[in-house]
């Protein structure tokens, strides 16, 4: 069964919302983990799974029909939950390979990449997802799932996808044992030409991650 007609067969009308919920904060609880860096020569396999995992979840959020909210305004659920200290063990974890290029909308013609960081990406996904889980540990699973649905399509949606591309090429560059180029100081901060956006990521990456892929690095 389809989760585009779920609302409409299942005798359960919160398992879909049991199943989204508890994907959220699986991958919520899995990242933060890999964050603090004890198994940094995982990391990025690790990253490539639970992003996986995650994107499945809102693939089926964006099959469903539209979620409308119960109430015209949505509740407050407070201030977020900072995320800084996340993002900045997510960037040390990651350098040098975080800094990779994007196009932002596949379907706008002649839009030129443009450079983020996959820790960037992480937590404000994380943000995102938090958001929708303050609602639905609140009792407001309606409006959880809107919400989360609402920002799959916005926000963390893309943000997710172009994270995913990020984290299968880097492993798909050890699995071919196609070592990139070293960096070359590419920065999200500068203003750089379209033909400077080179892939960020060096050979390094592939001494890095090889070992936990199974994979031996030429001599």
């Amino acid at each position: 069964m389809s989760d585009a007609t779920l609302h409409a067969h299942s005798p359960d009308p919160d398992s879909f919302a049991v199943q989204i919920a508890d994907s959220i904060e699986s991958f919520i609880v899995a990242t933060t983990e890999v964050a603090k860096g004890d198994e940094p020569d995982s990391a990025i396999p690790f990253l490539l799974l639970e992003v996986s995992q995650l994107l499945l979840a809102g693939g089926r959020l964006g099959a469903h029909e539209d979620i409308l909210p119960e109430e015209r305004y949505e509740p407050d659920t407070g201030p977020d939950l900072d995320v800084d200290d996340l993002r900045e063990r997510f960037a040390l974890l990651l350098d040098p390979v975080d800094v990779f290029s994007e196009v932002f909308d596949p379907y706008e013609p002649r839009k030129a990449p443009v450079p983020f960081r996959i820790s960037d990406n992480l937590a404000d996904i994380i943000t995102d997802l938090r958001h929708g889980l303050a609602h639905y540990r609140a009792g407001r699973t309606t409006e959880a799932l809107w919400w989360w649905q609402f920002s799959y399509f916005s926000n963390w949606g893309p943000t997710a996808s172009a994270t995913l591309r990020a984290l299968q090429s880097l492993v798909s560059h050890v699995r071919l044992d196609q070592p990139l180029a070293e960096l070359d100081g590419l920065d999200t901060d500068e203003d750089v030409a379209d033909d400077a956006l080179a892939e960020e990521a060096g050979r390094v990456m592939l001494r890095e991650i090889a070992a936990p892929l199974g994979i031996r690095t030429r001599k």
